[in-house]
């Protein structure tokens, strides 16, 4: 817990002193009483049973309470709770590069990955719209997003494996469905000049145009979408990856992504030539920090579902900062309600 006005919090300082000052006044007002005598109503000094030194100062403990509850609540106090994620939208970028046949997850990385993917969209709940881009020299969108579980996991099987690795040009696919209206030209950026690392956002065809449609958020604020990208190596074509990060950073989106295969690699078999394909590790951890997304590797199958379980329940539920004062201001209240009502019920006064 966090407090936005933390000097506020002295104040519990004069907390001791209210208590000490209370008890002084009861030893004031035993004094007199032990000098008046017809206004003792017990047996003198130390003869008091439990239960009426009880009610003298249960109603001022509460009091004093409600003091404290008072000064934390006046401090603003902030804490993170957990609630239902406002995401609306997940979009799977899924590798279909031929590297995806190696063993060396097993059966192989595609088949483990549909099998995790699957996983993934039938336990997310209900209310999230899910979406499908495929990935290799090129990249598609092969779903729309949709809340029809049948037609995503109709995608997941209908993926094919296809040469290279475009993994910057997936992420520019996803961000244009899901701001179709921020004026990203996907052709320009895929075969002219955007794939050569110089972007270029919609105009007329064929031409360059300034970014418009679109004002630049703090990354990770855009809480109504996340893409989770899955890859098992380097880029060899499309959009620079470092440049499609950024553009899903200035819209706000985060990017999780999960590496697959072993690092040293998996041989893969390429008209009868065999080679190895190594996972870029660096490429995927860099595009999940500029988005403030995760990176997780999967070296396994078991692996890769857990990754995607771990995501599944983190999409689900969302953490958030938020301001707690009115709780200690209802504390409070009901501390203050509770020691007049005993004192007025046990003393017939307040305190």
């Amino acid at each position: 817990m966090t407090f936005e006005w933390p000097r506020l919090l002295w104040l519990l300082t004069l907390v001791p002193l209210l208590g000490v000052a209370w008890l002084r006044l009861m030893h004031m007002r035993a004094a007199l009483s032990a000098r008046h005598a017809g206004l003792r109503r017990d047996g003198g000094p130390g003869t008091a049973p439990a239960w009426p030194r009880l009610r003298r100062h249960l109603p001022a403990a509460l009091l004093l309470g409600a003091v404290t509850l008072t000064i934390i609540g006046t401090a603003r106090p902030r804490a993170t709770i957990v609630l239902p994620s406002q995401q609306q939208t997940i979009l799977l970028a899924i590798d279909v590069s031929l590297s995806m046949r190696a063993r060396d997850v097993e059966p192989n990385r595609m088949t483990a990955a549909k099998a995790a993917a699957r996983a993934f969209v039938e336990e997310l709940p209900r209310g999230i719209r899910t979406g499908i881009v495929a990935f290799a020299g090129n990249a598609t969108l092969v779903q729309k997003p949709t809340l029809n579980r049948e037609e995503v996991l109709a995608a997941i099987e209908r993926l094919e494996m296809q040469r290279g690795t475009a993994t910057g040009s997936a992420l520019v696919v996803a961000l244009a469905t899901l701001f179709p209206d921020h004026g990203i030209d996907i052709e320009s950026m895929l075969f002219g000049a955007g794939a050569r690392g110089a972007p270029r956002e919609s105009g007329e065809r064929g031409k360059a145009a300034p970014r418009k449609a679109f004002t630049p958020v703090e990354p990770g604020s855009y809480t109504s979408a996340a893409i989770i990208l899955l890859s098992d190596g380097r880029r060899t074509s499309g959009v620079d990856p470092a440049i499609a990060a950024r553009m899903a950073a200035e819209r706000g989106v985060r990017v999780h992504t999960v590496g697959i295969g072993t690092v040293a690699g998996g041989e893969v078999d390429f008209g009868g030539m065999s080679m190895y394909m190594r996972l870029d590790e660096e490429a995927l951890k860099a595009m999940a920090q500029t988005t403030l997304g995760d990176y997780a590797y999967a070296g396994t199958a078991a692996d890769l579902r857990k990754v995607y379980q771990g995501l599944g329940s983190r999409l689900a539920l969302d953490s958030a900062t938020t301001e707690i004062s009115f709780l200690f201001a209802a504390l409070a209240a009901l501390l203050a309600l509770a020691a007049a009502g005993l004192s007025l019920w046990w003393r017939h006064r307040i305190l």
